[in-house]
């Protein structure tokens, strides 16, 4: 029997409820899917806490890889026995197999392993859109890029490297900064210990940098304003520390600011562009160039205790969630 995590009621870890569910046979333009390994993303906190409103009661999970196991009428692009990953919506990746829509479905080449592309899917893909669709980031540009040694932040880091952009990370420990300048950052910043603007002008003459890449949002705006040259762009992907409070003075007053809060799924809607951008990313994975590091290990029952340490800040790299 199929089972699931599943919540009622929005709130701290503990409302997710390990259920078996029944599963049936798809319907035109759906998968029946078996998960090898599902993601563990911040962003499924915010369902969970209501940050992110769903009906309920509701599945949880947005990213996850495994083996297709039926077909329903007018799918075309996978077929029963391919090897598959996704990300996105509907709730319900935390469970061991379930019907889903076709359309989110990316085949996996042979080089990559399920449990790795749980690991990066989402995460990769965000990378992929940052560095590639934001802003025109050229070879020798410098950024600002906060938890750099998170899940995005090792993949994006070892990406723009590749690209010849010298990334900036910002970290809570030292080990954090020894594995974020081992993937790729040329410099690490301790923010509870540094002024992070002031440490971002000195290793930049002074001058700032064109883009900053925040994903925890409240706690880091106001020293990624302050990082920022004159006319450069603030790009809150995340808000792991709370919804940041945006002036728009403020952005006047530190330079003309330029703001956005992109989505991954807006960078991903359109079937070509997102298989253009997850072809990129398996290239760079399957040759070595990117490494994912999987540093948390959980069973899909122990999702609670799984997000008590993503939310204490106990995580490093990618975590999955193992069935």
């Amino acid at each position: 029997m199929a089972h699931a995590i599943r919540f009622e009621e929005t709130g701290k870890p503990e409302v997710m409820r390990w259920e078996e569910v029944a599963v049936g046979d798809p319907g035109p333009g759906e998968v029946r899917i078996r998960h090898d390994a599902v993601g563990l993303n911040f962003a499924d906190t915010y369902f969970r806490t209501g940050l992110y409103p769903v009906p309920l009661p509701n599945g949880l999970g947005v990213e996850a890889a495994g083996v297709v196991e039926a077909v329903g009428e007018g799918v075309t692009h996978v077929s029963a026995g391919d090897r598959v990953t996704y990300t996105g919506s509907p709730l319900g990746a935390y469970s061991t197999e379930r019907v889903m829509p076709a359309e989110p479905l990316i085949k996996l080449p042979d080089a990559i392993s399920c449990e790795t592309a749980a690991a990066m899917t989402m995460r990769g893909l965000t990378a992929a859109y940052l560095l590639r669709r934001i802003h025109p980031l050229k070879p020798g540009d410098t950024v600002l890029l906060h938890a750099a040694a998170g899940g995005v932040g090792l993949i994006f880091a070892q990406w723009a490297k590749l690209l010849g952009i010298t990334v900036i990370g910002t970290v809570s420990s030292e080990e954090k900064a020894e594995i974020a300048e081992a993937h790729g950052c040329a410099h690490t910043i301790l923010y509870r210990h540094e002024d992070v603007a002031r440490r971002v002008r000195e290793l930049t003459d002074g001058q700032g940098v064109p883009v900053v890449f925040d994903s925890i949002g409240k706690d880091t705006v106001a020293a990624s304003m302050a990082s920022l040259r004159r006319r450069g762009l603030l790009v809150c992907f995340g808000t792991a520390s709370g919804v940041p409070p945006l002036d728009a003075m403020q952005l006047a007053v530190h330079g003309s600011l330029f703001a956005t809060r992109p989505a991954l799924a807006d960078y991903i809607a359109d079937p070509a562009e997102r298989d253009a951008l997850a072809a990129e990313l398996f290239r760079h994975v399957a040759s070595g160039r990117i490494d994912i590091r999987i540093d948390q290990r959980y069973a899909l029952p122990d999702a609670v205790t799984a997000h008590h340490d993503l939310e204490a800040g106990r995580t490093t790299g990618s975590s999955v969630f193992t069935l």
